[in-house]
């Protein structure tokens, strides 16, 4: 794994899609929350975009991870955990007591990192992917219809 350095979305770039999409098939749901959310892009030292997460207050000392994406070249090779861990760590540096995640029930890789990072299933929104994406998406072969819920007591 190459060097990755992470820092905040520039608002004089281009919203970054091609990766914001990886996490969330919807780009009306990505528009709604990323203008709400902190942006971290992960890049190589030659500037070459990896990953990305995106960061909400929910609750007071409450925030959510909302989108985080790894580049699919890059997957496998520990950059998203990295992601993930800078987002813990900057929830924490906004006086943060809690982190969640939500991700489908068909995120059979998503599921095993965010509990190997020490998140844990608090509950599932039945139906989720069902109600708000027009489209069907199945992921590992499996339908993905609810959103399992985690979260991390820091």
């Amino acid at each position: 794994m190459q060097d990755m350095v992470i820092a905040k979305w520039d608002s004089s770039e281009e919203i970054p899609y091609e990766l914001l999409l990886l996490a969330d098939e919807s780009r009306q749901m990505v528009d709604d929350y990323f203008p709400r959310g902190e942006c971290f892009i992960g890049r190589l030292p030659d500037s070459t975009m990896v990953g990305l997460y995106v960061l909400l207050k929910t609750r007071p000392a409450t925030f959510e991870i909302l989108n985080i994406a790894v580049d699919e070249q890059f997957q496998g090779m520990g950059y998203g955990r990295k992601l993930l861990r800078h987002a813990i760590e900057r929830a924490k540096e906004l006086g943060g007591s809690t982190v969640e995640i939500g991700t489908g029930n068909s995120g059979i890789g998503q599921l095993a990192l965010y509990q190997k990072c020490g998140f844990r299933i608090v509950g599932v929104d039945s139906g989720f992917f069902l109600k708000h994406y027009p489209q069907p998406i199945v992921e590992n072969g499996i339908p993905c219809v609810d959103m399992v819920r985690l979260r991390l007591e820091l």
